[in-house]
Order: structure tokens, then C-alpha cells, then sequence
């Protein structure tokens, strides 16, 4: 004796089947989404922070800026369930890069801590040394010119300086961990607080290899840097600033401005539009 299956039941039988049929026809003939390189410049107030994702899923965090800033920031670009961070970069230790960052250790589990090995002395860098000693199972090194660092999917960052003259250098700014973040034809050039003898010293080792198509004004747009030598190699087409509204300190200040758009690229700034994000699939940047 066969046994029926009520109409109602059968009915939804039919119903799941169709539906799980439909889902995966479109899952089939949905496009694959093209892997791509997200950067962050975080509003972070006077100070730098930038969130790097890779086309795998790497995450790269440079710098954190002075206070809890970033850590209100970050939930907005990787998603308030995103609690681990895979590199961490302390470009100098300057308040302004170094600040947010212990911040950022104790809420985000962080697999490796790189750092530019620049000695300095303030209760910013105390709490910051503190703070690394308590993230268990990061892996801490000393980054220095020729580093390469993986992001996944073919995109990496090139460590461009400092060299191994660090503990000589005067100025904490000198010291800044500065590096080319390339995927396929593109790249971002990141240079933390570095002046413009850096700068100058890149140009006269690397040249038009420097050439970028985003660059972040060194030193928040301070006169000290992004020099016109430095602008020519570069040649980005968007320079970014990163600076706190009405700031104490005049940055940007209005003649590498005025530089940045005689070289025909084009500024924009966290302090007037918050976050700014950038996203490339190895062949063009765009704005997000």
C-alpha cells in the first residue's frame, strides 16, 4: 500500500526544489566579483591610520593615530565582527601614528607587529611597548628597506625605507617606515612623517619606479614634505591628506597644495571628507 503524501507537502517538496534549483542557476550564471586591493585612509583626526585589505582577505593596519579615533573607525570599514588584524605597521613612534594603537591590540587579536625600530622616550610609546608585550602569539620585527611584505593575491608592499642607519637618525619623522603598495599596474605610495631628504634620497635610488597612482602627502601636508622633486616621480594621480579639521598646526600647508595641483593630481582630504577609501582590481584605482 503506497503512501500518499498530503497535497500541501508536496506542494512545498515542489516548492524547495524549485527554489534550490533557481539559487543555483543564479549562483552559476552570477559573474565572479574580481578580487581587489581596498585602502583606507581613516579620519583619525591630526594623526594617520590606514586599513589595507588585500585581494585574499590580508588585513594591514599602518599606524593608528592619537587617540581611540581608530578604533571607532575600523569597525566601519571591516565590519563590527572583524576582530583580527594580520600586520600591524608603526610607521615612527610619534603620538600621532602610535597613539590608537594600544587600542587596537587590546581589542583586535594582531598576528604580526611591524616596526621601524626608532627609539624614543613618552608615555605614548610606553603604553605602546606595554600593549605589544600583552598581544600573545604576535610575531614582532624590525622592517628596514627591501622588505617585502605579502598581501595576498599577487599584491605586496615594498619597504623603501628606512635602511639600517636608523639608530643615527635624528628627527623620529626620519625614521618612518615608508613603502610602495603595488597590485597588477597599480600602487600607493605611503611615506609616514618622512621629510623631503628622504624623499630625495628615494628619488635619486629608485626614480620613476616610485611612479604611483595614489600618493598620501607625507607628514599631514606639512611643508617638510612632498617635495616637487618627489611629486614628478610619483606622479599620482590623487594626493591624500591626512590631518584633523582647523588642526594647530596649519597642515596642510597651502604651498605643497598649491604644488600638489600644479602637477595636475587632484587632493583630497580626511578632514573634510571623513574615511576615504580607494579600491583596485590590479588595473585601475577608483574611489569607493
Amino acid at each position: 500500500m503506497r503512501t500518499r503524501i498530503p497535497y500541501p507537502a508536496l506542494a512545498i517538496i515542489v516548492l524547495i526544489l524549485v527554489a534550490s534549483n533557481v539559487g543555483l542557476l543564479l549562483y552559476l550564471l552570477t559573474p565572479a566579483k574580481a578580487p581587489m586591493l581596498t585602502v583606507s585612509f581613516l579620519n583619525v583626526g591630526q594623526g594617520d591610520a590606514i586599513l589595507i585589505e588585500g585581494p585574499t582577505g590580508i588585513e594591514m593596519l599602518i599606524d593608528g593615530g592619537k587617540d581611540r579615533s581608530v578604533v571607532r573607525e575600523l569597525p566601519r570599514v571591516m565590519g563590527p565582527l572583524d576582530r583580527s588584524i594580520d600586520i600591524l605597521v608603526a610607521t615612527h613612534p610619534d603620538a600621532d601614528h602610535i597613539g590608537g594603537l594600544p587600542d587596537v591590540l587590546r581589542l583586535y587579536q594582531v598576528s604580526q607587529i611591524m616596526l621601524s625600530g626608532r627609539v624614543a622616550e613618552s608615555s605614548y610609546v610606553d603604553r605602546f611597548e606595554d600593549s605589544i608585550e600583552n598581544e600573545r602569539g604576535a610575531q614582532v620585527v624590525e622592517v628596514r628597506e627591501g622588505t617585502r611584505i605579502h598581501l595576498g593575491g599577487g599584491a605586496y608592499a615594498d619597504v623603501l625605507h628606512p635602511e639600517n642607519n636608523v639608530a643615527q637618525l635624528r628627527e623620529t619623522n626620519d625614521a618612518s617606515v615608508s613603502m610602495r603598495v603595488v597590485y597588477g599596474d597599480t600602487a600607493f605610495m605611503l611615506t609616514g612623517d618622512a621629510g623631503t631628504w628622504v624623499e630625495e634620497r628615494l628619488v635619486k635610488e629608485y626614480g620613476n619606479e616610485l611612479k604611483s597612482d595614489v600618493l598620501k602627502a607625507g607628514h599631514h601636508g606639512s611643508k617638510t614634505s612632498t617635495g616637487d622633486v618627489f611629486l614628478v616621480s610619483v606622479d599620482p594621480s590623487v594626493v591624500v591628506i591626512s590631518a584633523g579639521k582647523n588642526n594647530s598646526y596649519g597642515h596642510p600647508h597651502p604651498e605643497v597644495v598649491e604644488n600638489i595641483y600644479e602637477s595636475g593630481a587632484t587632493v583630497v582630504s580626511t578632514a573634510e571628507e571623513g574615511t576615504i577609501t580607494f579600491v583596485s582590481n590590479g588595473l585601475l584605482v577608483e574611489r569607493r
